[in-house]
């Protein structure tokens, strides 16, 4: 398993990448909101080598407005890797199931040779998933055992611990598998 973390603008933009395979960045959320920190932290984590990714909080509605905006903020590089984060907002709603597909395939159509993973928990994949569309591929969080999430998906990323930062681990057998699968 590889080893990686995401960060947000709660994190700082020099976050240690001593064996690290992969970063995700949260780049934007809604229709809004841009990662004060996006440039540093895209930056640190490509100057380490790292295979990059960055991710859109997803709000519900306007969801072609929110794909355009996430792919317009988004640092544009082969072989970094898109991501929609689909979970419970600041006001306690979520995007529908049917509008978490429709972005992922908004943001695919959008940028047509990037990956694009769906980041969701495990109570939102066994409870509000319907269709089991992740895109490219499932990035789900779990707080157990690192690489063994309690799900019977799939899976390529898995978040197993937000303590004390949000560390992932990645089902690929080595780092160029990855970029590999990646497009790099």
């Amino acid at each position: 398993m590889l080893r990686g973390i995401d960060v947000s603008s709660y994190q700082s933009s020099s976050y240690d990448t001593d064996g690290l395979s992969f970063v995700f960045i949260k780049a934007t959320e809604g229709r809004s909101y841009v990662n004060p920190k996006l440039s540093a932290q895209t930056k640190r984590g490509r100057d380490a080598g790292l295979v990059v990714g960055f991710y859109h909080f997803l709000w519900p509605g306007n969801l072609t407005e929110q794909a355009e905006y996430f792919v317009s903020k988004a640092p544009e590089k082969r072989g970094d890797i898109l991501a929609v984060d689909w979970e419970t907002t600041g006001d306690g709603s979520h995007a529908s199931n049917s509008e978490k597909d429709r972005f992922i395939r908004e943001v695919k159509e959008l940028r047509p040779h990037h990956k694009v993973v769906l980041y969701c928990n495990r109570h939102f994949w066994l409870n509000y998933d319907t269709t089991s569309y992740a895109g490219d591929g499932l990035w789900i969080a779990d707080y157990v055992t690192a690489g063994k999430p309690r799900i019977k998906a799939d899976w390529r990323f898995h978040q197993y611990t937000d303590d004390p930062l949000d560390k992932n681990v990645a089902d690929f057998s080595s780092g160029s598998a990855l970029r590999e699968w990646a497009g790099a």
